[in-house]
């Protein structure tokens, strides 16, 4: 598949789900090599950074999910099913939801502003990045977010941050920029400038979820606010539904169904739940780090599954922003 089908015309089944057939083998093939190494120190670690890296690799794979996803749904309807699939998991095992719950008079609203900035805000921008861009174009935006965690960190947190971290930065928004220039339009990718500059709305709310996160888990576990976002998402994106603007689905479409589940029961459940779990038990700019990796991955599989493909411009453009990622966490 090298682009979005037409609303209303038809292409053979073979055409519209091929890669669907290898998304799992292909991501596994690719990366299962890596999950008991550390990004950081390259030998096995703690359960905390695996469960990071094996995070971060579920979320690489995500933008080929959606990808695949919409060819033949909405991307509200998308979203929804997702968070709907998320949610019929965590009703199964509600019981550990509620296990040892404290909770403590008015955190409602941090909870509410956490799912507010990842899953509701943050997957629109997503969906609608996706739809503009290309899935490896999406993930190298994702570069930005441990600059931004630590630019709110030293807002917010008031932590000190050292000057090589200010240039590093600096550098990846440069090859951010680049990268976004040298992209022009194609049928996989109708508008990739909107389709970054959307990722990077994306990865603010992330910034916003990761904050509220790490003074949540002081309190709570990793397992129960990963549920609070799926229900809280659930929620908010079911009216969208009813949208005039949301084409409802009128017939089964077995590739991109499964790529939903996959997205709510494997990216919604796993990678949350792994991610939140990592943050409980590492510094919020360390966990933050492991973003880093997302970029590499993403190209990979978006190489590998979709077909997607960067001019010599373009792998330059990716290499400096990777390198001013790396800057900052020196």
């Amino acid at each position: 598949m090298t682009g979005f089908k037409e609303r209303g015309t038809k292409q053979p089944v073979s055409r519209q789900y091929a890669p669907t057939r290898g998304f799992f083998i292909h991501s596994y093939a690719l990366f299962s090599p890596l999950l008991m190494i550390s990004p950081i120190s390259g030998r096995i670690t703690s359960l905390p950074s695996l469960a990071l890296l094996l995070a971060v690799i579920l979320w690489a794979s995500s933008f080929i999910a959606l990808k695949i996803a919409f060819v033949a749904y909405d991307p509200m309807v998308v979203i929804f099913g997702r968070m709907f699939v998320a949610s019929i998991c965590f009703v199964i095992v509600g019981r550990r939801v509620t296990q040892a719950l404290h909770y403590c008079r008015g955190d409602y609203k941090l909870i509410i502003a956490m799912a507010f900035c990842e899953p509701c805000l943050y997957f629109i921008f997503e969906a609608k990045a996706v739809q503009n861009t290309t899935a490896s174009q999406a993930g190298m935006i994702t570069a930005l977010g441990p600059i931004l965690v630590m630019t709110a960190a030293a807002l917010f947190l008031k932590e000190r941050i050292k000057g090589r971290s200010w240039l590093g930065s600096l550098i990846a928004i440069t090859g951010v920029c680049w990268l976004t220039m040298e992209s022009s339009p194609s049928l996989d990718a109708p508008n990739p400038l909107l389709g970054n500059f959307l990722e990077f709305l994306a990865m603010v709310c992330a910034t916003g979820y990761t904050i509220i996160l790490k003074t949540l888990t002081e309190r709570y576990s990793p397992f129960f606010l990963t549920a609070m976002q799926a229900f809280i998402g659930c929620l908010f994106y079911f009216p969208l539904l009813f949208l005039p603007s949301t084409a409802l689905p009128e017939q089964l479409h077995h590739g991109p169904a499964l790529a939903i589940i996959y997205l709510g029961a494997v990216i919604t459940l796993g990678a949350y739940g792994l991610f939140n779990y990592g943050v409980k038990y590492l510094p919020a700019n360390q966990a933050a780090s492991y973003i880093n990796l997302i970029p590499i991955f993403s190209v990979l599989l978006g190489w590998s599954i979709l077909g997607d493909t960067f001019t010599g411009w373009q792998i330059c453009a990716g290499v400096l922003t990777v390198g001013g990622v790396y800057l900052t966490q020196k």
